[in-house]
């Protein structure tokens, strides 16, 4: 029986197999010979053993796997689990942050232009946190076969509803109307394009007849769980708070950026994990994805992005343009796929184009959630963003 060492999870006692709850099988088959002799039922003790053999950790697999999805360790994952204990050094809820300055800098401060920006990053962010929330919640997470990762993912999905909250505070603080602001993304075309790709990928995958042992279907299943974590959050949601942060560089809306930057470093997190995953799938599962589907997907997704980046940014506002945003979403393409290990950047010679962005998910300090001094947030600031 392997027993776990609670000092050190990831280590391992090995004793005597047989040593394996020995009562309990002896009693299980007992049973068994009384139930064949008084009801003459065929049961086969052979699989009633099978059933109360331990779970070998190098039988887990991400998808199709056959272990018992109830019993956490030992891990095969171990990775998975330390992205879920990092996940809960990152805890707050949007009222923990004052919003009382960003109330007035909207009323009088913020230019027309600005207040364009402002509205519609908000207006596309709490719709695309909800389809992120049903992708993971829905379309992911219950075919995931090691309960490492699905813990994980549960997390997500609370941080994503937590997320669309923080979008709704914000909203419901400014004094925005609520109904109009919801809505844009069925009636502006340019945000439509966005949320109508991300739930072509996510239909193609939320459906109860999906068999992953199909090759087929699961080269779509990656390639949609690749288009969520590399493109949706990893290059969409990444560049997409950077208006604000624009904002926030001139001391505007600082209220609405901070809350931003707690996002912002949640969906780092998503991105890797979800990336981390689909390396391990393909490792697993020994696949190659069609490049050309990829180049198609990243081509796509940037023409998405510039038909979005143009109608927020139509007028440019100070200190943040629309060429600056899409070559930064090309500078952050190239970056994710690097971690996916694929064998061609898309945006080859891509550079910074806002080499202040990755500040926002890095600060170790933060605002005194009761105070107005700054102090070392110690929650947030025992966070390794690496």
């Amino acid at each position: 029986m392997t027993m776990l060492d609670w000092d050190n999870p990831l280590e391992t006692q090995i004793h005597n197999k047989n040593d394996v709850e020995p009562t309990l099988v002896n009693n299980t088959l007992g049973q068994t010979t009384a139930l064949k002799k008084n009801e003459d039922l065929s049961v086969d003790s052979n699989l009633i053993q099978n059933k109360l053999t331990p779970v070998n950790p190098e039988d887990k697999r991400v998808i199709n796997g056959q272990t018992d999805i109830n019993q956490l360790a030992p891990f095969k994952y171990p990775w998975a689990w330390n992205f879920f204990l990092n996940a809960n050094k990152n805890h707050w809820t949007p009222l923990d942050i004052n919003m009382a300055q960003d109330v007035t800098d909207y009323r009088h401060k913020l230019t027309l232009e600005e207040k364009h920006v402002y509205e519609n990053v908000l207006s596309y962010l709490t719709t695309s946190d909800i389809l992120a929330m049903r992708n993971i919640g829905l379309a992911v997470m219950e075919k995931m076969s090691a309960p490492e990762l699905q813990i994980y993912q549960a997390r997500q999905v609370y941080e994503e509803s937590l997320h669309t909250w923080t979008y709704q505070h914000c909203i419901e603080t400014i004094g925005l109307n609520q109904s109009e602001i919801y809505n844009r993304y069925r009636v502006v075309p340019e945000i439509n394009q966005k949320i109508s790709m991300a739930n072509q990928r996510l239909d193609s995958v939320l459906r109860s007849d999906i068999d992953l042992k199909d090759p087929d279907e699961l080269h779509n299943f990656i390639l949609s769980y690749m288009f969520f974590a590399a493109i949706f959050e990893g290059c969409w949601f990444y560049n997409g708070f950077s208006p604000v942060f624009a904002l926030q560089r001139r001391g505007l809306m600082k209220g609405t950026a901070e809350q931003f930057q707690y996002i912002m470093r949640d969906e780092v997190m998503h991105a890797a994990f979800g990336i981390r995953v689909v390396k391990q799938i393909l490792q697993e599962e020994n696949i190659k994805l069609d490049k050309k589907e990829i180049r198609n997907m990243w081509d796509e997704a940037y023409e998405c992005e510039k038909a979005y980046t143009n109608y927020i940014l139509r007028d440019p506002i100070l200190g943040y343009s629309a060429e600056m945003h899409l070559g930064q979403f090309q500078y952050i393409a190239n970056r994710r796929a690097n971690q996916l290990g694929l064998d061609e950047e898309p945006y080859v010679g891509a550079e910074s184009t806002l080499p202040w962005l990755d500040e926002q998910a890095n600060l170790r300090k933060e605002k005194n959630f009761f105070e107005t001094r700054v102090t070392e947030y110690q929650t947030g600031g025992a966070l390794n963003w690496d």
